[in-house]
């Protein structure tokens, strides 16, 4: 262990010492110059003040700035990297990434709900039910032993007389072994999960497809219509409870998402 020679400061840590009689007060100036670099930087990101692809100040020139060390900056660019709110690249400095639709924080509304909030009649068809064991696909997919088994489920949505979304569902029977016992002909799978079934956490993926051919004639559209996919993997436990595949004609549905930089304010649904 090295010690700094007397009137330096350890690597990373400024500090003013005085001596009064018996009693010695250290200040830590860097871990508040962190937070108030981070900060700032940060500020002017989430404002708008520097758009996706702003390049920032380099990192001697926010040392000169804060009066401060370059692990201190170094230390605040870091962790805005993390956030994914700036990229570094090589010889060229840090700049503000473009937003990516993933990295957003959605709630999915029960789709009854969406539908009613049109004002059109909702109604929904359950098209098939099977009892089967987990494919090898499947258990990839929701981290299943080999012995799992599923609930597989297909339904349509209606919006008064048109498809309004097509959901392809898979239930684990090792989290919900009710599901074996429920038809699922006059309640949808997902508004019965939420009432019975507590969950911890959920994952979305969302894109952009043509429709296909089964698709496309179950939401009675043209085969390479535009759709919205959102995918939803929910578990509770660590054990996965469902995921779900739910497809809507693009021009029938929008996703509207709040969000805060650290605390989401909102959560999906199953």
């Amino acid at each position: 262990m090295t010690f700094p020679e007397p009137g330096e400061s350890a690597p990373g840590a400024e500090a003013t010492i005085s001596i009064d009689g018996d009693r010695t007060e250290v200040e830590a100036k860097e871990p508040s110059l962190h937070r108030r670099i981070l900060e700032d930087v940060e500020g002017k990101i989430l404002s708008g003040e520097w758009p996706p692809g702003h390049r920032i100040p380099f990192e001697h020139e926010l040392t000169e700035q804060y009066q401060c060390s370059r692990m201190t900056v170094n230390k605040a660019i870091t962790d805005l990297v993390k956030r994914g709110l700036i990229e570094r690249r090589r010889k060229s400095g840090s700049y503000v990434t473009h937003p990516h639709a993933q990295s957003a924080v959605l709630e999915i509304h029960d789709i009854r709900l969406e539908v009613e909030s049109l004002g059109l009649p909702y109604r929904y068809e359950r098209r098939t039910r099977l009892d089967r064991a987990a494919k090898a696909a499947d258990r990839r997919l929701m981290e299943l032993p080999e012995s799992a088994r599923l609930t597989e489920i297909s339904a349509l949505h209606f919006a008064g007389a048109q498809p309004f979304c097509l959901e392809d569902r898979l239930i684990s029977l090792e989290a919900v072994p009710e599901a074996a016992g429920e038809t699922f002909e006059d309640v949808a799978p997902g508004a019965w999960l939420i009432s019975r079934v507590p969950w911890s956490a959920a994952e979305h993926r969302i894109r952009a497809v043509g429709a296909d051919a089964r698709a496309a004639e179950l939401l009675a559209i043209a085969p390479g219509t535009p759709c919205l996919v959102v995918e939803r993997r929910t578990w509770s436990g660590g054990l996965y409870i469902t995921h779900v595949r739910l497809t809507y004609p693009g021009e029938k549905h929008e996703l509207v998402a709040e969000f805060a930089p650290t605390h989401p304010s909102s959560r999906p649904d199953l």
